[in-house]
């Protein structure tokens, strides 16, 4: 029977990804089609793409009234995505050359992220809608400094034709717009909730079945399937030898995944008195795997294949520290 219910949540987060990874593809084609509202549709949007899975997961969860399940597979999320995902395409490609200057700003920021949904916790042993908010203003505060020059570039774009004006001018024109993207939207949007909706099912079962947390499968088997999108997207930049890209995929994860993805899910559902204790281990862990990650690179400004291993064996110890 567990067998079989972790059959169906590798089958379930498979369709997930490519759903996820269908929705990319079309709002990329729809903003492209449209000539408007490409900044404000598709680079948003695109930059918190590889954190679909999870955000889905997350939405689907608390309407669930299982908020901690989104807050499992996002700390593991955060951690799979250094000690794992970015380790592992590091290990693979040999040594990454990395400016650290060029990432200073969002280290720190990645790092207070994905520590503050816990720092919340410590303060009153809740994390609730005003967490939920504290949380998504600050995702919000990053991707807006993130993108100011971008902002105001489309401001002088549009300075003689009003930027919402000409958004609305467009999506009246919808039909130009490939029927079949459309489809593909649509599609992907229905297979990204049932797909989530079914995982979250299934992890409530298998925790009853197999007699642990539900916390726990998020943080380790949920975690690892989300986790594949960014293992492709890093991968890919590498093998283009772009570092940066590599870099800032897996800090602006860490920043979605602890901000806006929890900010939505407590929001939704909120959690009360949590224990601080259950989650030690994961929170110990993501501190020294980041601190460690930042050291590595910070030194030599690059990830060599032993630096990268030893992250992997880091990963590796938390397996065994969460289920001795």
């Amino acid at each position: 029977m567990i067998a079989g219910l972790i059959f169906l949540l590798i089958v379930s987060s498979f369709i997930l990804i490519k759903s996820a990874d269908m929705v990319v593809v079309a709002i990329r084609r729809i903003a492209k089609e449209t000539h408007a509202g490409v900044f404000v549709v598709s680079s948003i949007i695109l930059a918190i793409s590889t954190s679909f899975p999870e955000l889905f997961i997350g939405i689907t969860s608390a309407l669930e009234k299982e908020s901690e399940l989104a807050l499992g597979v996002v700390l593991g999320s955060n951690i799979a995505n250094i000690a794992l995902i970015g380790a592992l395409a590091a290990f693979i490609i040999g040594k990454v050359n990395i400016n650290s200057n060029y990432i200073r700003r969002d280290v720190v920021i990645a790092f207070i992220a994905g520590l503050l949904p816990f720092l919340l916790v410590m303060f009153d042993k809740d994390l609730t809608r005003i967490d939920g908010l504290i949380l998504i203003t600050t995702y919000l505060a990053y991707a807006t400094g993130f993108f100011k020059h971008r902002y105001e570039q489309i401001g002088r774009e549009h300075k003689e034709e009003g930027f919402f004006y000409r958004f609305f001018r467009k999506v009246r024109n919808i039909e130009s717009i490939k029927s079949r993207e459309l489809g593909r939207f649509f599609l992907g949007i229905s297979l990204l909730l049932f797909s989530a909706d079914a995982i979250v099912k299934l992890s409530k079962s298998l925790a009853v079945y197999a007699n642990i947390d539900v916390f726990i499968i998020g943080l380790i088997i949920l975690a690892i399937g989300t986790s594949l999108p960014e293992f492709a997207f890093s991968l890919r930049s590498l093998e283009d030898d772009q570092p940066s890209m590599f870099l800032g995929n897996i800090l602006g994860s860490v920043i979605a995944n602890s901000t806006l993805i929890v900010g939505i899910s407590v929001f939704i559902f909120p959690l009360e008195n949590i224990v601080f204790s259950e989650y030690l281990v994961a929170v110990i862990t993501f501190t020294i795997t980041f601190i460690v990650f930042w050291f590595f690179i910070k030194t030599k400004h690059m990830l060599m294949r032993w630096e990268a291993g030893f992250l992997i064996l880091i990963y590796v110890t938390f397996l065994v520290l969460e289920f001795s």
